[in-house]
């Protein structure tokens, strides 16, 4: 016993290390689990979630190309005229501080108009001076691109445009004009480059992004396994030059383009600088190690103000939440698929995703995760690998408030690194290793204490259902494994002339027919609170009452026994189409007094029972032979079940036994039974009663009026045989009308 508690102490601890150092491994990054990762997610948009500031920053604003937009001012893309006047008129008369651009320009428009008077001027006009004079000015009215050119000039004007990365589709474009460039990629040379680098882009029109202030890119490879923008990246490396997104663009054009610096601080394996923020002027932004900042959210689409684009180009838009204004001309028509999926919600415009990171650069918000981080994760998972070992030695109650409280304080100090450190720190790991280390502790204490379970599952688990075996676990004074004298009730049921059909069955078909019946039919007997004592061939012996004691046995016997006829009957479809011969049923029930305990030799224990009762059920069995019944009970089951219709069959002493018994066949509810039913019922028993009263006459007259309108009823016919009997040797005086069996 002490060896076996030595080697369970040693394996639980074990075990408890290596849940420990595997959760470690999958912080540090040396093993993934994918599950975990999976998990973390969530608990990042859980987190975020719980933390939303909400509100909206008035400090930018959107312009939005919608669905109202498109109606009144035609489809997209709109002429340069019509964006240059929307440039025009946000600077001029709405005074923006800042105008961006999340879309892309990078084609020429198209004017027939134009192409017309180039013909003209370089054609048959062209040494007209006064046409040539009109041209020049028309052209440059008509020429949209030079128009919307000409409406940057001198303002503070931000492009954006999309780089393609390797492996993506279109990935060697080369359209457009790039802005200039940010930083030079040898400023990292001391460093490891965090940053992606791009295979081609598509920019805006040279003209165009030249006459800009700036340009940044606004597409992202960097979505999460599930298909979320959770993160941007904040440079793009591309032809050896880093170039900026399209937030960080915006804010640096605000600060008058500072160049840009690089935080370092060691890494957590093998010590290297590893870029942890990107500095702009005073603005710090906090990266990943993909170059990735965690974007910001402050709650679902409406986090700024939004304003149709043509509500500005008519002038009808609010001044005061316009003036002063950083302003993003975006899409949010759905034709125009510049949509996303984000924690906060599943369809998100890609320019207010943006928007919210121009804010949180701004406001200095923008989460962490810093390289001390891992340490940190490390450290943790250490201790409480150390804490939650000893849980095993606790009570489970306590083990149980113990795992509480140690995840309640992970989850503090996780949201508080969170809310008032802006840090990201993992939690998934941390309360996992938790879990598991107080799964296998309970897990451990559970088989401990449920040894006595195993134990009665070894003696009773193939005769009892594993409910009872549960609850005689949770009652151990309920029961008693040594002889005992109780009040139960025994079944036994036998297959009518299944000796004769078996003669006709090869042995492996008898063997797959006896587990076809007799499976279906225990089941009953287990869904009853039945016990299962032995299968004698095709016979079940099972009884009600032990090992626990059931007060409702009879009723739970005779519900099992009618149930088990009602599923044979469904079972003969699948019989005949097996090739097995139909089968029928015969069952004895009765109640009473009878011994039940483990009973056998030296070599061989059973639970079983015994008694004058035990053996009254089984000639009851035999008997229903007799009365071609399908179920036969006695008096004292009958007086347990007084809901249940039953035809009574007989008065009669069974072979073995010198008082007589009452023989009864159950029918079912009486409130299910049918006037038709009812009436043949009462019929019968006046029938009987004048058999036992030695009136032939009536009662013959009785049982042949039952047998005409019951043909299928063997029993009318038995009573008209016997009163022929007794007529030609009538019975001695005092017959009590009780039948004597000769056989078992």
């Amino acid at each position: 016993m002490i060896m076996s508690r030595t080697l369970h102490i040693l394996l639980r601890t074990s075990l408890s290390l290596g849940i420990t150092l595997m959760l470690i491994l999958h912080a540090s990054g040396y093993l993934s689990l994918p599950l975990l990762n999976q998990l973390e997610l969530f608990a990042y948009d859980a987190r975020l979630r719980l933390t939303l500031p909400g509100g909206i920053d008035p400090r930018i604003v959107i312009v939005d190309i919608d669905e109202a937009s498109l109606l009144r001012e035609g489809q997209w893309p709109w002429p340069r005229q019509r964006l240059a006047q929307l440039v025009e008129t946000l600077f001029a008369h709405y005074q923006i501080r800042l105008l961006a651009f999340d879309i892309v320009f990078a084609e020429a428009e198209r004017n027939p108009a134009l192409a017309a008077l180039d013909t003209l001027a370089l054609g048959a006009l062209r040494d007209d001076a006064a046409f040539q004079q009109h041209w020049a000015d028309l052209r440059l009215q008509l020429t949209g691109d030079e128009r919307l050119a000409a409406s940057f000039r001198d303002r503070a004007v931000v492009m954006g445009y999309y780089f393609a990365m390797p492996g993506q589709q279109g990935g060697d474009l080369r359209v457009g004009q790039l802005p200039p460039a940010a930083a030079p990629m040898t400023v990292l040379d001391h460093s490891p480059n965090p940053f992606a680098t791009a295979a081609g882009y598509s920019a805006n029109l040279a003209q165009l992004q030249t006459s800009a202030t700036g340009g940044g890119f606004f597409n992202s490879t960097l979505l999460d396994p599930d298909g979320l923008f959770r993160r941007l990246p904040l440079l793009v490396g591309y032809d050896g030059q880093f170039y900026e997104h399209f937030s960080l663009a915006v804010v640096r054009t605000l600060l008058g383009q500072p160049p840009l610096e690089f935080i370092t601080a060691a890494g957590y394996r093998d010590g290297e600088q590893r870029i942890e923020a990107v500095r702009i002027g005073a603005f710090d932004i906090p990266i990943d190690a993909q170059g990735a900042a965690l974007a910001p959210y402050r709650g679902p689409q409406g986090s700024f103000p939004y304003i149709s684009a043509s509500a500005v180009l008519d002038r009808q838009a609010d001044p005061q939440v316009l003036t002063g204004a950083i302003v993003l001309v975006g899409a949010t028509a759905a034709g125009l698929m510049d949509l996303r999926a984000t924690p906060v919600q599943n369809i998100y415009p890609g320019v207010e995703v943006n928007a919210t990171l121009i804010a949180g650069i701004l406001d200095q918000q923008i989460k962490a995760r810093p390289a001390f981080s891992t340490g940190l994760e490390v450290a943790l998972l250490a201790l409480l690998g150390v804490l939650g070992s000893g849980l095993g030695w606790l009570p489970p109650l306590r083990a149980l408030l113990a795992t509480l409280m140690l995840a309640a304080a992970v989850i503090g100090l996780n949201l508080y690194a969170w809310q008032r450190l802006n840090l990201v720190m993992p939690l998934v790991p941390a309360l996992a290793l938790l879990w598991l280390l107080y799964v296998l502790h309970s897990s451990a204490g559970y088989f401990v204490q449920t040894r006595r379970e195993r134990r009665l599952a070894r003696l009773f688990g193939q005769y009892v259902p594993h409910e009872l075996v549960a609850e005689m676990s949770r009652r151990p004074g309920s029961y008693a494994l040594g002889g005992e004298s109780r009040q139960m009730t025994v079944l036994f049921s036998d297959l009518q002339d299944f000796t004769t059909l078996s003669e006709t069955l090869e042995p492996h078909q008898l063997t797959r027919m006896m587990q076809f019946i007799l499976t279906p039919l225990t089941r009953i007997i287990h869904e009853q609170r039945g016990t299962v004592d032995k299968y004698i061939g095709d016979a079940i012996m099972a009884f009600w009452g032990a090992p626990l004691p059931d007060p409702d046995h009879a009723r739970h016997a005779v519900q099992a026994a009618l149930a088990m006829k009602i599923r044979l009957a469904e079972l003969q479809p699948e019989l005949l189409a097996h090739g097995w011969p139909a089968l029928r049923i015969r069952i004895g029930i009765n109640s009473g007094l009878m011994n039940v305990g483990n009973m056998g030799s030296e070599f061989r224990m059973a639970y079983t029972v015994l008694g004058d009762a035990v053996n009254l059920a089984a000639r009851l069995e035999g008997a229903a032979k007799q009365y071609g019944a399908t179920l036969v009970i006695s008096e004292f089951t009958r007086a347990a079940v007084p809901e249940l219709a039953c035809r009574e069959l007989d008065r009669a002493r069974v072979k073995g036994r010198a008082q007589p018994v009452t023989l009864f066949e159950p029918l079912g509810p009486t409130a299910t039974l049918s006037e038709a039913v009812r009436q043949e019922l009462a019929e019968h028993d006046q029938a009987l009663v004048a058999y036992r009263g030695r009136d032939w006459p009536q009662a013959e007259t009785g049982f042949q009026q039952l047998a005409t309108h019951h043909p299928e009823q063997p029993l009318y016919r038995l009573y008209l045989q016997r009163i022929a009997a007794l007529r030609s040797d009538p019975p001695a005086a005092g017959w009590d009308g009780v039948f004597t069996f000769t056989e078992k």
